[in-house]
């Protein structure tokens, strides 16, 4: 059964009763407060959580101009995992298996061979023991383990997927860091902050986050930064769809009333350029139309920051304060702290953001250079740097090749997954 018409348009009316209480030009003057008064050093509860590092700008570029620049860095690398995501069997197991692969812009297809696979199994008995060593394959380009998670009462899906995800990422990074010469860029954050953000979840699950498993999964990305560090190798992390929300819970706790939802939508809404409102007749049938009076989207400039430190929501971990889940930090643990920028993209009004450790972004130039590779790679794809959208595509296991596994997996261990309403209703995976 579809929506009549009738519907479609008394759903529309909501909308438009939505929109008429929305000052929109309120928000803008709002956003440039913000900006000016408090993202320059935003603190909560006395303490900073968010401080320009260097200049305080807003930049813009040429679209057209920049994709045709020339990079700063010749050769980068790109690294992520995918997983076929949790399943349930019915003996009681929740499993999930890991696939980490890193890519090279110019390609490098004896790089992007080597993998590193994890299987980590939750078991409702404790009796049962599931953990292997580390073993080789497909000539020693195929690394891969099994690893028994610790067991919880509940989350066991995030559990099995977050150590997963982790542990293949950060040993593919750590094993082959020797490899990247220039620049290495990860897909998501530069730490594993699923895990950072456990203990704000559920006690249980904060403090399994500092058992001795998901500790060693932490300290591959402590290691990790220590290693490029040492190497004068910049490390970076492309975020596709960034989630903190530290510095509007901060402006929060701090008596400014937020209307954005998260950090994306408040640095969207200070990036995004509008032509100026021309007057046009209301649409609908009661009050002005929002976006008319805000005029139409600017599209011929990528717009981006300058840097920030942050030290609040999932950073606190790695912040010099910080205590990084009880891992211990060989350099300075000022410069463990993650750093960022932030890039709109108006042609399809997404906007992304690049993380680095303290350790690189705090030399001027290489911040220069990270924010000129970052806004010429964006101009040019329409999204994520290359060797970024590279990795993605080794790394990501299709719906065929995971309704496969989870069927070897059936096989293996001699029982069905745990079927729900959701695939009687859209239908299991075939393959």
């Amino acid at each position: 059964m579809t929506l009549d018409p009738i519907h479609v348009e008394n759903i529309a009316q909501l909308a438009y009763g939505i929109g008429g209480d929305v000052d929109a030009t309120d928000h803008d003057d709002l956003a440039e407060r913000v900006w000016r008064e408090w993202l320059p050093e935003l603190r909560r509860d006395g303490r900073v959580v968010i401080a320009a590092l260097g200049d305080h700008e807003r930049r813009r570029a040429a679209i057209d101009d920049v994709a045709l620049a020339e990079r700063p860095f010749e050769t980068v690398h790109g690294l992520d995992s995918g997983t076929i995501n949790p399943t349930t069997f019915k003996n009681g197991l929740v499993v999930d298996v890991a696939h980490a692969a890193m890519a090279s812009s110019p390609t490098d297809l004896d790089l992007h061979r080597d993998r590193t696979i994890v299987a980590t199994v939750h078991a409702g008995d404790s009796t049962a023991g599931f953990d292997s060593e580390w073993t080789r394959r497909d000539e020693g380009h195929t690394k891969q383990r099994v690893l028994h998670v610790p067991r919880v009462n509940r989350y066991a899906e995030r559990v099995v997927h977050a150590l997963a995800l982790y542990l293949a990422e950060g040993t593919h990074a750590l094993d082959r860091a020797d490899e990247v010469d220039e620049l290495l860029v990860l897909d998501g954050p530069i730490y594993p902050k699923e895990l950072f953000t456990w203990a704000d979840r559920d006690p249980e699950l904060g403090a399994l986050a500092r058992e001795a498993k998901p500790r060693a999964v932490i300290e591959k990305y402590v290691r990790l930064v220590e290693r490029f560090a040492e190497r004068g190798v910049p490390l970076a992390g492309f975020v596709k769809n960034p989630a903190s929300g530290a510095a509007v819970r901060a402006l929060s706790r701090a008596g400014v009333e937020s209307p954005w939802p998260d950090d994306t939508a408040l640095f969207t809404r200070l990036l995004e350029r509008r032509e100026q409102g021309d007057g046009a007749e209301p649409v609908g049938t009661d009050g002005d139309d929002p976006a008319a009076a805000r005029g139409a989207r600017l599209d011929d400039d990528l717009t981006f920051t300058t840097w920030f430190r942050s030290r609040g929501g999932a950073d606190a971990p790695m912040a010099a304060d910080g205590d990084a889940l009880g891992v211990e930090r060989e350099l300075d643990p000022e410069l463990y702290e993650p750093t960022f920028m932030v890039v709109y993209d108006p042609r399809t009004d997404v906007t992304y953001k690049l993380e680095a450790p303290y350790a690189f972004t705090r030399d001027a130039a290489t911040r220069e250079r990270l924010t000129r590779q970052v806004v010429t790679e964006v101009a040019a794809t329409r999204g994520p740097p290359e060797p970024v959208s590279k990795a993605d595509e080794l790394a990501r296991i299709s719906a065929t090749e995971k309704a496969a596994l989870r069927r070897k997996f059936e096989e293996r261990l001699g029982s069905d997954q745990q079927a729900t309403y959701d695939d009687l209703r859209w239908g299991k995976e075939t393959y």
